[in-house]
């Protein structure tokens, strides 16, 4: 066995494919990023403004929605979006939440050992008087035009398998700088039908795993965002 295909059995056998919607996004835009990045790292991506001050985001929604910490003057804006969702969905409240399944689609930890894919929920409530529930993911990005309801679906999901109780769920994209709500709906009888495209994405992904063949796809970050600076794509050449 050579050195590489030495290393890439050593990876696959320690590595078995955990997920969660930002990696699988992450495989669709470029397998090969996704490699350096997730797989091999050797490369790191740089944190730009935008992602850390979303973190900051984050950070003060959670606090002021569970703990009831003022929000500062700088965030204020997020307020009267947030008081909105609340005011008009009563129910159990959480912050933060992290699901995690197993492959064989089983609620665990979200550190578990078999945890096969991870979410984040921002905002979650829960009706159990109706079997309902309401799922709201923050987004600090200033046009909803460019607002992606993929990661909802994901969110439902894992909320269905958690929560067995819940028959429906409204779930939204809370824009909080321009104010704005896109949303989704989903029943529990959706679950079959969206599971199989999911899964048909993870599957790619085990694929080039087994293989170890990670194309690259050149895409509008390889000019100037791609950390990747050995691909022929790469802008800085």
């Amino acid at each position: 066995m050579n050195q590489e295909l030495a290393k890439h059995t050593e990876i696959v056998n320690k590595r078995m494919v955990k997920w969660s919607y930002s990696s699988i996004s992450l495989f669709q835009q470029c397998p090969k990023k996704y490699y350096h990045l997730r797989v091999a790292k050797d490369v790191r991506e740089k944190e730009s403004e935008a992602l850390l001050y979303g973190s900051q985001v984050h950070t003060v929604a959670e606090e002021y929605v569970r703990d009831g910490v003022p929000i500062p003057q700088a965030f204020s804006y997020i307020k009267k979006p947030i008081d909105t969702v609340l005011e008009t969905n009563k129910g159990e409240v959480h912050c933060e939440l992290r699901l995690g399944l197993t492959k064989n689609l089983e609620p665990c930890k979200f550190f578990a050992k078999d945890v096969w894919y991870r979410g984040v929920i921002d905002l979650l409530i829960l009706d159990r008087e109706n079997n309902k529930a309401v799922i709201v993911d923050y987004k600090t990005g200033k046009n909803p035009k460019y607002g992606d309801t993929k990661q909802l679906e994901l969110m439902a999901l894992a909320i269905f398998k958690h929560y067995e109780w819940v028959e429906s769920i409204k779930a939204g994209l809370l824009f909080l700088v321009n104010p704005a709500l896109i949303k989704a709906k989903y029943l529990t009888g959706d679950q079959a039908d969206l599971w199989v495209k999911w899964i048909e994405e993870v599957n790619g992904l085990e694929r080039c795993m087994e293989t170890n063949i990670w194309n690259a796809v050149p895409n509008f970050t390889c000019k100037g965002w791609c950390p990747v600076l050995e691909c022929v794509h790469n802008g800085k050449h």
